[in-house]
């Protein structure tokens, strides 16, 4: 069942997916069992669906595939859908598919939502409740032993969870967009900073808790919440007075998570921490896949090098151009990177037939007619495209798929582009002795978020790939239409015109010399590709790429946080997530600095406060060194020609 050339030595386009040849023989009807409650080691039970195939054999034992969801365990997944099938498969469906190729399927709901009994704690009870789960199954007369773990996003955290518990039985596990490798610096908190996607998520999800549905008054208060008018007002929460209010357990749980800014034990536990755990994680067969615009990029590829570093089992790290788990789509955001870019008929037929052949080879060790694993690593490297509006209205960016040797590119050079008073960016070192620039971060008037590494921001935002300018519909745009390189309060850097292609493949990071008049604040960094005026953009567009934030407190220790004194000097290092993007001959680099990116990150209100209590803010006079004494600059991992 070959899907994609394995042949093709690193740095080698991939070919395309060929037809599967034939399907493993039907095992007959499917056999369910609904909503069986199992028992967790303090009483708990969780429901739990079981889907079986019949067979004439009633002792037969087979593998089990094993998701752990709070979205329902009998809800439609929104990203079970293929290229030309855009209306999401039942998640039955997809038992029932897996089940007539020889396996049995549990979908069980996370503790504390729909069916299953307890009180909901986002992330950190789902290790041991995936422990127990895995103890059960393997306990289970219609088990053989041997299980394979699967989904997306929560239900690849819920993965992770477990893996980090080391429970038994588990073989084979397919990580998509999620699983954190530290939610401390991804998922919850980035650079010392509160992801504010927390709380749109929250407020979605209490509407399907059991206290909400069951209090229509409380629902409806709910669903009517002016959203917006909250987020302007954020300095302004505390518990009790939060759009969470209505859902006390869900707003227990934000703020508990909002207000631990330092880096303590609360972050090292399983389903927050599996970089803490590599070494516990059973020796299963791992595929590790997320997206450019996935805020779960550098979870994907921490845990794939930190597990083959572990000794684990085969791995496998796929990086693709979308958001959020739309691997079937030909773009993200504005941006259209072309029929290459979808994993159907490029990496295999369809995901159900990607997951089928990985699971055939390390859960089933079907080796008869599957002698081609997937390569170590396949990545997709944007751009190459026209740079012209396409039918569909979006920009056409471009872009291949590459199979490589590993992660990150060992040849990869990491070069340093320095920051000129100038507004340049170049490779050439500052000359002067003396150079700075300045700006006000104003909290109360932040940089607008467009774009970038971002999920489950609706109504306030989305991610993927957008032009940096205002219009209608951001959030914190207003009326303006006008790009953001024109605020007093980002400072833009860009090279000279590229007079050939230059690739940019792996981790971003801006080393930034920087002072202020206050005692705490933040810096940000993103990384954009200048496209030069067309037909279809007079101005020519500037697509965001990826973007990082860095807490000034945090900038020595996340453990032990240090305010600043005014007016000295600090070296501070903003880390970006990875991207691979060829900047095409004609285009420009760019680095914009700022204090802001909300609503992607809670506003510092550069008092020094405590993290998630509310208080005044003050308006921060930054400035960031940019000379011979004091270089700033961010490192970019160039590929060569």
């Amino acid at each position: 069942m070959l899907f994609i050339s394995t042949h093709a030595a690193a740095g080698q386009p991939v070919a395309a997916a060929v037809p599967v040849v034939g399907h493993v023989p039907s095992t007959g009807t499917v056999k369910m069992m609904h909503s069986v409650m199992v028992s967790m080691r303090d009483g708990i039970k969780l429901a739990t669906d079981i889907y079986l195939p019949v067979t004439s054999d009633p002792t037969q034992r087979f593998p089990v595939i094993l998701e752990r969801t709070p979205y329902g365990k009998t809800q439609p997944s929104r990203s079970e859908r293929t290229l030309n099938d855009p209306i999401p498969i039942s998640r039955a469906s997809i038992a029932e598919f897996f089940v007539r190729h020889g396996y049995a399927v549990v979908y069980q709901d996370c503790r504390g939502r729909y069916e299953s009994e307890g009180v909901f704690v986002k992330y950190t009870s789902d290790g041991e409740d995936g422990y127990d789960t895995c103890a059960w199954i393997i306990e289970q007369p219609w088990s053989n032993g041997r299980i394979g773990t699967k989904g997306l996003s929560y239900a690849a955290h819920t993965q992770a969870a477990l893996g980090s518990t080391s429970a038994p039985g588990v073989v084979a596990m397919f990580f998509d967009s999620g699983g954190f490798s530290n939610a401390y610096q991804g998922g919850i908190r980035q650079g010392g900073a509160f992801e504010m996607k927390q709380v749109t998520w929250a407020i979605k999800r209490a509407m399907e808790s059991p206290g909400i549905l069951s209090d229509k008054e409380k629902y409806d208060a709910l669903a009517s919440l002016d959203i917006e008018a909250w987020f302007r007002r954020v300095e302004q929460w505390q518990p009790g007075a939060s759009p969470l209010s209505l859902a006390p357990e869900y707003e227990d749980y934000l703020f508990d998570q909002w207000r631990r800014g330092t880096f303590d034990d609360y972050w090292r536990q399983p389903g927050l921490y599996a970089e803490g755990y590599y070494s516990q994680f059973p020796a299963a067969a791992t595929v590790h896949m997320s997206s450019w615009y996935d805020p779960y990029s550098r979870t994907a590829c921490t845990n794939y090098a930190g597990l083959i570093a572990a000794g684990k089992g085969p791995a496998c790290l796929i990086l693709g151009p979308w958001t959020h788990g739309n691997r079937s789509q030909t773009f993200a955001g504005d941006v259209d990177f072309g029929p290459a870019a979808t994993l159907d008929n490029n990496l295999a037929p369809d995901f159900l037939t990607l997951r089928l052949q990985w699971f055939d080879r390390y859960l089933k060790n079907d080796a008869q007619d599957n002698n081609d694993a997937l390569p170590n690593v396949c990545i997709f490297v944007m751009g190459g495209g026209s740079g012209r509006k396409n039918v569909e209205g979006r920009m056409e960016h471009g872009g291949s798929w590459r199979v490589e040797s590993g992660w990150p590119l060992q040849r990869a050079r990491e070069t340093a582009y320095y920051l000129h008073q100038d507004a340049s960016l170049s490779t050439d070192m500052p000359q002067q002795e003396q150079a700075q620039l300045a700006y006000d971060y104003d909290p109360h008037w932040p940089v607008p978020t467009i774009g970038g590494a971002v999920t489950s921001g609706e109504p306030l935002m989305v991610g993927g790939a957008y032009d940096q300018r205002c219009g209608p519909g951001i959030f914190f745009c207003d009326a303006s239409s006008a790009p953001l390189r024109e605020r007093d309060d980002i400072l833009v850097f860009q090279s000279a015109t590229l007079n050939a292609d230059v690739e940019i493949t792996g981790a971003i990071s801006a080393v930034l010399w920087i002072s202020s008049d206050c005692i705490d604040t933040d810096f940000t960094v993103k990384l954009i590709d200048v496209y030069p005026p067309n037909a279809d953009y007079p101005e020519g567009y500037e697509m965001i790429l990826t973007d990082g934030i860095r807490r000034a407190r945090y900038r020595d220790s996340w453990e032990q946080p240090e305010m600043m004194v005014p007016g000295t000097t600090y070296r501070v290092t903003v880390d970006a997530f990875p991207v691979s993007n060829v900047f095409k001959a004609g285009h420009k680099i760019r680095i914009d600095i700022s204090s802001s990116n909300f609503p992607k990150f809670d506003c510092n209100p550069n008092t020094g406060a405590a993290e998630g209590v509310s208080g005044p803010v003050k308006v921060a006079r930054n400035i960031v060194f940019c000379d011979s004494v004091r270089p700033s600059h961010v490192v970019l991992p160039i590929i060569p020609a």
